[in-house]
């Protein structure tokens, strides 16, 4: 990575691509596989999502997507960070937590699964403070919900 991508919205021509980055960032937790099935899933979810109200952004490397963004901003809500593979280790997922704190200033909340401890001790590290596990119907994953506040702004 010679200069630092770029952050923007996608665009919908990309949306598939953007799948293809949210699976290879997700089985490179060891939490899953690759393949077809979970890819045509993923890329449905983006469109259903994007309809629901996600604000969709990408790290745009001259080109290549290197990381994928999803914000609910009504929710206050980080709903998908993941950094392709061969951009991890780079600081991108910092960059992109320094963005969405652009974009919601006071608050933010997410969730993680509970067994993707590196992501969620990597949140722990950014100022984030566990709330709450449930179990998600959809996945059937247990998710750790966290919430950061800009100090002195939320009860």
């Amino acid at each position: 990575m010679t200069s630092a991508p770029t952050i923007r919205r996608a665009r919908a021509d990309e949306y598939d691509e953007v799948a293809r980055v949210w699976m290879e960032s997700w089985v490179s937790t060891g939490l899953a596989e690759a393949s077809n099935f979970l890819l045509a899933n993923l890329r449905a979810r983006v469109r259903h999502e994007i309809d629901n109200g996600w604000s969709l952004y990408v790290a745009d490397d001259a080109g290549t997507l290197a990381a994928m963004l999803a914000l609910h901003l009504p929710d206050l809500y980080l709903d998908q960070l993941f950094v392709a593979p061969e951009y991890q280790g780079q600081n991108l997922g910092r960059t992109l937590l320094a963005f969405t704190r652009s974009q919601l200033p006071d608050e933010i909340w997410l969730r993680c699964v509970r067994e993707n401890e590196k992501a969620w001790r990597w949140y722990e590290r950014e100022g984030f403070v566990f709330e709450k596990e449930e179990v998600a119907e959809m996945t059937g994953f247990t998710m750790k919900y966290y919430r950061w506040t800009k100090e002195g702004t939320a009860t």
